[in-house]
């Protein structure tokens, strides 16, 4: 067991960000609920709670080192309480997370409490290396990393629409116009003593320099566009 040193401590934080990097953005491209930022922040709140942990143990075995006349009759767990903090924040990050009927919020804002409390902890044992080298992650993740690396997310769009090759040749034209790639699609057909009402689910992914609300405004102009949404992916 070795003390935490600061070679150590940017070794593990660069080694987390990156793997954790590489699964989150699988997960953001396919649009999942938990993306690159999240997965990223988890990693580092467990990495820093971890390296924590062997400094606590790395002290205790200096102590008994040091003192071995009173070390037989000193009972001590100093990372019961950790336990305790990192178990407990995980019902305040619960209730940052938001699910709705189509999309679920929350989730790198309880990531962050999370690996927040990781370095709060750090602070409060005097870790102090840990805990600023390891703020200095975060912050990166949460303030920066979005504006360097950018995903095309897949999107899940739901058009419905009446005279089935007039507005399908549209909606095709769009999208290459667009440049918009189709992934997937799938189609279904309903009919009522009016009309017959035509079902498009397609998969597409965006440009990046494109927001999912204009295509949303531009295709329902279409006078044969009766509804159109983004549903879960």
């Amino acid at each position: 067991m070795f003390e935490v040193t600061t070679v150590h401590i940017m070794i593990r934080l660069t080694l987390a960000t990156v793997i954790a990097g590489i699964i989150g953005s699988d997960r953001e491209y396919k649009n999942r609920p938990a993306g690159i930022r999240t997965h990223i922040l988890v990693c580092l709140g467990a990495c820093v709670i971890a390296m924590i942990q062997q400094e606590i143990a790395a002290q205790n075995v200096q102590f008994a080192l040091h003192h071995l006349a009173i070390a037989t009759t000193i009972r001590s767990d100093q990372a019961r309480l950790i336990a305790q903090v990192v178990s407990g924040i995980g019902f305040l990050g619960a209730g940052t997370i938001v699910v709705t009927r189509h999309k679920i919020q929350g989730l790198t804002t309880a990531a962050s409490l999370w690996a927040t409390a990781g370095i709060g902890l750090a602070i409060g044992m005097g870790y102090y290396q840990i805990a600023v080298i390891s703020a200095v992650f975060v912050i990166f993740v949460i303030v920066f990393l979005k504006k360097i690396i950018h995903i095309n997310t897949l999107k899940k769009i739901e058009i419905k629409y009446k005279h089935k090759l007039e507005t399908k040749e549209f909606i095709q034209t769009y999208f290459e116009e667009h440049h918009i790639q189709i992934r997937d699609v799938n189609f279904s057909v309903t009919q009522n003593e009016r009309d017959t009402i035509y079902t498009n689910v397609y998969r597409i992914e965006i440009p990046r320099e494109m927001q999912y609300s204009e295509i949303v405004e531009d295709i329902s102009m279409n006078k044969n566009i009766m509804t159109i949404r983004m549903v879960s992916i």
